[in-house]
């Protein structure tokens, strides 16, 4: 049976469920991925000095681009009153997976996507979200990136919209930071003084992205591609990617 999704009438509980499904502790995985960041510290690219500049950087791109697509799963939820658009669905997800020319970073996403659907499926059973998952399950080709996922997800569970894509935001650039402490010497403290002052680079990704669709994006993160593509090369790994 699908449970019933918060509405107006339970705001905490739809607040609290947003949370959960925005912890880093949610089990996907998302642990096991730095999608680059091992490479660039490793190089001697990326230290805790400049993680904080870095960062910025990468919300402005990368991080607004990954917050469109986000947003448009959560919009193609709420608009999926009786038959789930397969095939926009399909499209969704080809054009970010289409923008990350990193085998491993598509890799990553799609593995990090298809886990979390079946994360939330074990917890809150939704027609949408079966649907989703089934479609890619049946197609091997169709993949499933992690920031569509996390849209539809949230967006099957009628959580405000902008409150969805500024929690994947919020989750998104913890991992990063979380990555970078196992890699170096980061302490605690500096690490969440970091996420703190990042806070107002998640907002203007968020209110960035509203402003735009998949149809118009590009994306350029040089360095983050070259860190994924040698990442297999590292003598010595700690993650997947």
């Amino acid at each position: 049976m699908e449970k019933e999704s918060p509405n107006a009438n339970q705001p905490e509980l739809a607040y609290l469920q947003l949370l959960h499904l925005a912890d880093s502790a949610f089990p996907i995985g998302a642990l096991s991925h730095s999608f680059g960041l091992e490479t660039l510290v490793a190089a001697n690219q990326l230290s805790p000095k400049s993680l904080e500049l870095f960062l910025q950087g990468y919300l402005e791109e990368a991080g607004a681009t990954e917050a469109v697509f986000c947003r448009e799963a959560a919009k193609l939820a709420n608009e999926s009153a009786t038959n789930f658009p397969i095939e926009r669905w399909r499209e969704i997800n080809e054009t970010l997976s289409a923008l990350k020319p990193a085998r491993e970073s598509r890799n990553g996403s799609a593995s990090l996507g298809r886990n979390f659907l079946r994360a939330v499926l074990a917890v809150s059973e939704n027609k949408i979200l079966r649907q989703a998952l089934e479609a890619a399950e049946n197609s091997p080709a169709h993949s499933i990136e992690n920031s569509p996922a996390f849209g539809l997800a949230c967006g099957a569970l009628k959580f405000d919209e902008d409150a969805i894509v500024l929690a994947y935001l919020h989750q998104w650039t913890a991992n990063s930071v979380s990555a970078v402490q196992r890699l170096s010497p980061l302490g605690q403290t500096q690490a969440t003084q970091i996420l703190w002052n990042l806070k107002p680079a998640m907002l203007e990704a968020a209110n960035r992205s509203a402003k735009l669709s998949p149809d118009n994006l590009s994306c350029f993160t040089p360095m983050l591609d070259w860190g994924a593509m040698e990442h297999p090369a590292l003598t010595t790994r700690l993650f997947i990617s």
